[in-house]
């Protein structure tokens, strides 16, 4: 990886991570390209960088986040699917995130879905303060979140969809699952961190730069990308997304079977 790698691996990551068409696979497609994929610091930084987009969400939201410790225990009820499903799963998960034709058929998939979604959940009865979500509800939304591990689904567009359908508007349901990000990410970075040095790996000067870099780009750029994000959601619901998501998967497949195959680049 070099400086410039890093700095696009970013601003990918900050407009991705809060909309519904999946960062991580949009990473490893560009990693793909890059032809960085296979990299173990490479599988750190995409998870690492993370972070930064989260914490912009600490920055805008910073008075409704800080002011429930109710709100904190449903967080960490929506939380635990993810830490026992990435626990499980974690080996099966590092192999996904080496094939970018996984990522191509989520896209496809997941962009059929938010064609029906606005149709599927359009009774929303949750108002539209995230905050007043049930604990049974929080749970089932973390579960939803769960099938983000298959890269390409999208984290966002998983528990969003598992807002919409526990009844909660389309607001609420993204600023939730921007706010479930906060531990999710953190538990993320931290295991992956983890594995990492148990694996004999140490990161180089030049390494602990581009986490730095890519920390920083990406929280400058989610910024930007949360709250247009929410203003078009709410006025256009997920259409844009899903037919997004499908041309971008059609255009990596045929790029895959009939140009050059995408997880040898």
């Amino acid at each position: 990886m070099n400086t410039l790698q890093a700095i696009v691996l970013a601003i990918i990551e900050g407009i991705t991570e809060f909309l519904p068409i999946s960062s991580t696979g949009h990473m490893i497609i560009a990693s793909s390209f890059f032809g960085i994929a296979h990299d173990d610091f490479t599988k750190l930084f995409t998870i690492v960088i993370q972070l930064g987009a989260i914490l912009s969400v600490l920055v805008l939201y910073f008075k409704r986040f800080f002011q429930s410790f109710d709100f904190y225990f449903k967080l960490l009820v929506a939380f635990i699917p993810a830490v026992v499903f990435g626990l499980l799963f974690s080996k099966k998960i590092d192999a996904l995130l080496e094939n970018p034709v996984t990522v191509a058929v989520s896209l496809l998939i997941g962009g059929i879905i938010l064609l029906k979604v606005d149709q599927w959940f359009n009774k929303p009865d949750v108002s539209d303060n995230a905050q007043d979500i049930s604990y049974g509800q929080a749970f089932k939304i973390g579960l939803f979140q769960c099938l983000a591990m298959i890269p390409g689904v999208s984290r966002s567009g998983a528990s969003i969809v598992g807002g919409m359908s526990q009844k909660l508007s389309r607001t609420s349901a993204a600023e939730f699952s921007f706010f479930l990000a906060v531990p999710t990410m953190l538990g993320a970075t931290v295991k992956k961190c983890y594995d990492y040095y148990k694996d004999g790996f140490v990161l180089n000067d030049d390494q602990i730069n581009f986490l730095i870099i890519g920390n920083i780009v990406a929280f400058i750029v989610a910024l930007l990308a949360i709250k247009s994000f929410i203003g078009f959601l709410t006025k256009n619901g997920f259409k844009v997304f899903g037919y997004y998501r499908i041309i971008a998967g059609l255009i990596l497949l045929a790029i895959h079977y009939f140009i050059h195959p995408l997880t040898v680049l």
